[in-house]
């Protein structure tokens, strides 16, 4: 059983690698430094060459393809007998998020769906170089209630929600779309998807969350494939439906009307699904037992971290989910994610316990926190009564005469920032200095408190009479020292 799913393991990185290298990606004929006007910019005559070869008209019509699993985005346009043809392939520089639609905003997700897009949506004078809104919300999205803004394809390779492509890229793209515009197209079918809507694509993903949305969005993904032109897009009921016909109107949150697919189209979808069917049985059957394990956006982004050095620290390259993700067993997938969830409990406990050492912090300083007096009661005791020494500044108290044994009378004590704001600024000063910088001795003796004492009846007379209280400590202190000798003993 094992050498088995080895085996299919092995034949399901073959698919996926030959869906990456379908097709070689297009050199962009660009050269920005001739670049004069990026709205008049004209292709090059390589690309013109390549039209012509393909009987199609530099102004006729386009239609936009993204692929987010592959990361790709191709460019078809129309020949002369109306059919599209695919013209340019480009490796989408920079893509946000996972696999899946974008739904709210501030969800880093880049859309997935159907989207025209107008003239209008068109930014020349965007701050990414260049800019198309792909025009999220459509109303499929607004019948379903998601929301965002400012959702594009754009340059600088860079993005957070958007499909971010290279400026050389762009000024292609955006060249062949004012082209389309100029010939008289209306609206380009912009087709957002996850992947290429093969049989063993859609049995890989059948377990991921978002597999019914894909399930809506693969009858558009069919008829294209068949008819080689955009199909018709309306909404009804929350969902999209495809090349309808109908007598009625359609409603995005309404109920669908009466219609029917062209009996042209029914024909070759029973065909096209025949085999779809067929192929989906079997890529079911190589894949028992296994999982798709789709990357982070940070997994995407460390395969190809090496082509950000040397560039702007905006160029970021995110890389594919094909490169980054892997095929593995149900159960050592289960193991993977819940590994993951105790890392993520892990990261909100650390960030609850910042956002509390936040609160205890005040204006960029550290805000006391009160706590239990170590020293034993008596010597708390005399520290209430002795308030007087409080009021004189360090300073004063270091260098007056017997200033040092002052000093050490004095406990440490930390009080609660409430406390110390209702204390006269000197005595709160006079405190915290004593706190930091002295060391208490025993207050029991009799020369101990016989200076304090003193010195507190003189303050408590009035204040005025502060400069007689130090005459008097400094008169009853029975041993002067030397100031050198402060912190002695």
């Amino acid at each position: 059983m094992r050498l088995t799913h080895l085996v299919a393991t092995a034949a399901i990185a073959a698919l996926l690698a030959s869906c990456t290298a379908n097709e070689a990606m297009d050199t962009v004929d660009v050269d920005l430094k001739k670049v004069s006007s990026k709205v008049n910019y004209q292709l090059s005559g390589k690309i013109v060459q390549k039209m012509q070869a393909m009987s199609m008209a530099k102004d006729s019509p386009i239609m936009l393809r993204i692929f987010k699993e592959e990361g790709v985005l191709e460019v078809w346009k129309a020949n002369s007998s109306n059919r599209f043809e695919m013209l340019r392939q480009y490796k989408i520089c920079a893509w946000s998020g996972k696999l899946g639609p974008k739904v709210k905003e501030g969800d880093r997700q880049a859309p997935e769906g159907f989207y025209p897009i107008s003239p209008g949506q068109m930014n020349p004078n965007s701050s990414y170089y260049l800019a198309i809104n792909t025009g999220f919300p459509n109303r499929f999205d607004q019948a379903n209630g998601r929301f965002g803004t400012n959702l594009m394809i754009h340059g600088a390779c860079s993005s957070s929600g958007c499909y971010s492509m290279t400026d050389e890229q762009m000024q292609e793209i955006f060249a062949l779309s004012r082209d389309a515009y100029k010939g008289g197209q209306q609206a380009i079918q912009l087709q957002a998807l996850p992947f290429r809507m093969t049989a063993e694509n859609m049995a890989r993903h059948k377990n991921s969350p978002n597999i019914d949305f894909w399930n809506m969005l693969k009858p558009g993904y069919d008829q294209f494939e068949i008819t080689k032109r955009p199909p018709e897009v309306n909404i009804c009921e929350k969902k999209y439906v495809f090349n309808q016909q109908t007598d009625g109107k359609f409603s995005p949150t309404g109920q669908c009307p009466a219609m029917s697919t062209p009996a042209t189209m029914q024909g070759a979808l029973a065909s096209y699904n025949k085999k779809y069917n067929d192929d989906y049985a079997k890529a079911t059957k190589k894949l028992d037992g296994l999982v798709w394990y789709e990357p982070t956006e940070a997994e995407r982004k460390a395969i190809v971290a090496k082509q950000r050095v040397g560039k702007e620290l905006a160029y970021a390259p995110t890389g594919t989910s094909l490169d980054a993700g892997k095929l593995m067993k149900v159960a050592d997938l289960e193991k993977q994610e819940a590994r993951r969830a105790e890392l993520e409990e892990a990261k909100k406990a650390i960030e609850i316990q910042q956002a509390e050492l936040e609160k205890s912090t005040r204006n960029g300083k550290s805000v006391p926190v009160p706590v239990e007096n170590p020293l034993p009661k008596p010597v708390q005791q005399a520290a209430v009564e002795q308030p007087s020494a409080a009021r004189k500044g360090f300073w004063g108290s270091l260098f007056s005469k017997g200033g040092a044994d002052a000093q050490q009378l004095q406990p440490a004590v930390v009080a609660p920032v409430e406390a110390a704001q209702q204390q006269p600024v000197g005595q709160t000063q006079a405190v915290q200095q004593s706190a930091a910088m002295t060391t208490p001795e025993p207050a029991s003796t009799a020369t101990a408190k016989k200076p304090a004492d003193a010195a507190a009846q003189a303050v408590a007379s009035t204040t005025e009479a502060a400069p007689m209280a130090e005459q008097a400590v400094a008169e009853q202190q029975p041993k002067k020292r030397p100031f050198w000798k402060i912190w002695g003993n």
